[in-house]
């Protein structure tokens, strides 16, 4: 698992966005982001794209925890809560797997723990083994 890890700090654009991943295991992560003034829309809230950037690192962890490369083919998010300062959560939960498809749903949480977003993702499960090595 820790090479897992490895590979997935080499996702440059989670790293640009401040995306920090606090537990992956194969149908689940969990990622965080401290919302900076970047992350901000011109409301001053936090950018959608910002917070969809955070659950589909989540979900990209989830489903690739397993050790064969997992490519979203769909995803959907819905905005509950307007996220403003503070640190965002999202939490990936498999929902469902078989050999090629795998369903993923991602909650995004403010410091309250209030339901900022809800993002739905699918999976195509390739047969390929993701290059672990050092």
């Amino acid at each position: 698992m820790e090479n897992f890890k490895k590979l997935l700090k080499k996702d440059n654009f989670a790293a640009y966005s401040g995306i920090e991943l606090l537990e992956v295991s194969p149908g689940h992560a969990k990622t965080r982001m401290k919302i900076e003034e970047k992350h901000l829309n011109a409301l001053r809230a936090v950018q959608g794209g910002a917070i969809f950037t955070l659950a589909d690192f989540a979900f990209a962890a989830a489903s690739n925890a397993y050790g064969t490369a997992a490519v979203g083919i769909n995803a959907s998010i819905s905005y509950v809560k307007a996220g403003k300062k503070g640190i965002l959560t999202a939490e990936a939960k498999e929902t469902s797997i078989n050999p090629k498809l795998a369903t993923y749903t991602v909650n995004i949480t403010d410091d309250e723990g209030d339901l900022v977003a809800i993002f739905q993702g699918m999976v195509y499960r390739k047969k390929v083994p993701l290059e672990l090595s050092d």
